[in-house]
């Protein structure tokens, strides 16, 4: 599957790096290809970076792993027509300091904001409420944990299940709405806090049923 990943960041390296490892073909789309491709940390993936407007061309699936405060302006130089968009951004706030709050919350979210800019892709919100490294090895941690799906349409949830199930995830919780990702967003500012009470980005829950 042709993945082309939006963000440049520590999540958005481990993903395109995850997804190579089981596989598939990956280009990251940055603002400044040239520029990204300076930095040491992309010393040797450099040749996979390519401008946003062209990340989306010949994609199967498009990854949101921008930071959530940019997400819908990257985006929206993406060609998403079509596309199977995973979203694993979170709408973080720092403007006021550490913690950081959320931009939306409770009545919507930045995958249903996503969609409604795009109403030609097919978005998807999963793997949010772990970090970069747990998302593409949920075995670091020594124990099965749970994700969770959400989306709209159905085949887009399957296609994301399916890039799950290689990634090594086998407990999955998916919802049929687009609007599960209110929740699953606002377990962040919980997630933060945890953060800094474990001393370790390397945790998640288990869901008990």
């Amino acid at each position: 599957m042709r993945v082309a990943v939006i963000g440049t960041g520590s999540a958005g390296r481990a993903l395109a790096d995850g997804f190579r490892r089981i596989g598939h073909d990956v280009v990251t789309g940055t603002r400044d290809p040239e520029e990204t491709r300076g930095r040491p940390e992309w010393a040797e993936h450099g040749d996979s970076l390519v401008a946003l407007a062209d990340a989306g061309t010949g994609a199967d699936l498009v990854v949101n792993a921008t930071g959530g405060m940019v997400s819908l302006d990257a985006l929206a130089e993406v060609d998403l027509v079509g596309k199977v968009l995973l979203d694993v951004a979170n709408p973080l706030d720092f403007s006021a300091g550490f913690p950081p709050t959320l931009s939306v919350k409770d009545t919507d979210s930045l995958a249903e904001q996503i969609q409604r800019a795009h109403p030609e892709a097919r978005v998807v919100k999963a793997l949010n409420t772990v970090n970069g490294a747990v998302m593409v090895d949920p075995a670091r941690l020594g124990a099965e944990t749970t994700i969770f799906v959400a989306g709209d349409d159905e085949g887009a949830r399957g296609v994301v299940r399916t890039l799950l199930g290689e990634l090594g995830w086998s407990d999955v919780v998916e919802f049929t709405s687009l609007d599960a990702a209110r929740g699953l967003e606002m377990w962040l500012p919980l997630w933060v806090r945890l953060m800094g009470t474990l001393g370790t980005a390397d945790f998640n829950l288990k869901l008990i049923r």
